[in-house]
């Protein structure tokens, strides 16, 4: 590829899939891939000021994103930053980044500095920020939302943007004033006020589209859900299309899967919904674009379906590191749904005397995953997050198999680059 400064957002699509691949490759710093990794982050970063100046990442999110594509937990991060406490103030948004860390994490993680800059600290919660009835209509990524469709063929009685996102709003509720749908309470992430109406956008969103797909769908029983329908899921990763079955596996249950890409501001990659007729809706993301990922993804929020989700003012929103993530996080809740979720693939008795686990290689790898029936990249996935060795095993992990497969949600995916 010939670089040169991206001027279109078909430019911008190609340079991005370039550089998904290259990351994908974990090129060794100094390398002929990692000066074009860089090359290209620059290109894409100029070109998303540009196109994109209100709607900038947080460094905190850019870090978070960083972790994520590379399997990365907090630990991890010590070495750049500090104490285990100190590296949980700075994600928590408490503790701001000094110039030592920015240099640190810069070199480490392959971020851009300027990308790091003016990480204050900032107020986050798991409940609804607003707490006042006022509605600052102007924090929405507005300009996204337009470019994304996410307006078509909405009746609006005025032309202005407020008014065209109150009646998107009004989508999820038609009975009631778009005020009522900011009572929804996040749990299972961290918003803060910068990335709380992106997540509402999105899951609002999700909503929508659940209504249309779920039209025809049985009513949705709980008591159909038991640790054996998990399995039966499990199994689906088995095939080349397992992602597609499971849709129509849980469409079957009354459960909606919508697909839907992240809003910039929210890093995101699955949700647990009710409707307001109690219909369970599992929003995916895809953000990062490789079975195991998908696959633990989606377990999990199928768990707080059949464990969790009861309410319809209420959400569960959830990153693939905190899903992934071998420690324990402070929630019950998310502990079951991981627990349950990773038993649902390999039973922890299984897995603690199998030869994948005591000594991993390619053979044990295939020959578990052969015997429980499940996808190789679930087992190479889980022994990377055990042991934190991350360049091991990656042809098992089914690196950009997955987008491909919703072709109406990544229509430019599984092409040639």
């Amino acid at each position: 590829m010939k670089y040169k400064v991206l001027r279109t957002e078909k430019e911008h699509q190609s340079a991005l899939q370039e550089a998904e691949a290259l990351v994908a490759l974990d090129p060794t710093p100094g390398s002929n891939e990692a000066e074009r990794l860089e090359l290209l982050t620059l290109l894409i970063e100029d070109y998303e000021k540009r196109a994109f100046p209100f709607e900038s990442l947080d460094p905190l999110e850019v870090i978070e994103f960083r972790m994520a594509e590379q399997g990365l937990r907090q630990k991890d991060l010590v070495s750049m930053i500090g104490s285990r406490s100190r590296v949980s103030e700075v994600l928590s948004g408490k503790r701001p980044l000094t110039v030592q860390m920015i240099r640190a994490l810069s070199v480490g993680l392959g971020i851009s500095a300027d990308s790091l800059i003016g990480a204050e600290p900032q107020k986050s919660t798991t409940s609804n920020l607003p707490d006042t009835p006022e509605i600052d209509w102007k924090q929405f990524p507005y300009g996204e939302m337009e470019r994304r469709g996410w307006f078509n063929g909405i009746r609006v009685t005025g032309d202005s943007n407020e008014e065209r996102l109150q009646s998107f709003i009004q989508q999820v509720l038609p009975k009631e004033r778009a005020e009522v749908l900011f009572r929804r309470r996040f749990h299972g992430l961290d918003i803060d006020e910068k990335s709380y109406y992106s997540t509402l956008a999105w899951t609002a969103r999700v909503l929508i589209r659940a209504k249309e797909q779920g039209k025809d769908l049985p009513p949705f029983e709980p008591n159909r859900i038991t640790s054996d329908t998990l399995r039966d899921l499990a199994r689906l990763s088995w095939l080349a299309n397992g992602p597609r079955l499971a849709v129509e596996f849980l469409a079957k249950l009354g459960i909606v899967v919508v697909i839907e890409k992240r809003l910039r501001n929210a890093i995101l990659d699955g949700a647990a919904l009710l409707t307001e007729n109690k219909r369970p809706v599992i929003g995916l993301t895809l953000r990062i674009d490789r079975v195991d990922y998908f696959w633990f993804t989606l377990m999990h929020e199928v768990v707080h379906v059949w464990r969790h989700l009861n309410d319809s003012s209420e959400a569960y929103v959830d990153r693939v590191e905190r899903i992934a993530s071998a420690e324990r996080t402070p929630e019950a809740k998310e502990n079951e749904a991981n627990r349950l979720a990773r038993d649902a693939f390999i039973k922890r008795a299984i897995w603690e005397r199998s030869p994948a686990r005591l000594s991993p290689s390619r053979e044990n790898i295939q020959e578990l995953a052969d015997q429980l029936h499940i996808h190789p990249a679930i087992v190479a996935g889980r022994i990377q997050l055990e042991t934190g060795r991350y360049n091991q095993f990656r042809e098992f992990l089914g690196q950009d198999e997955v987008q491909k497969q919703f072709q109406e949600t990544f229509p430019n995916e599984g092409k040639e680059k």
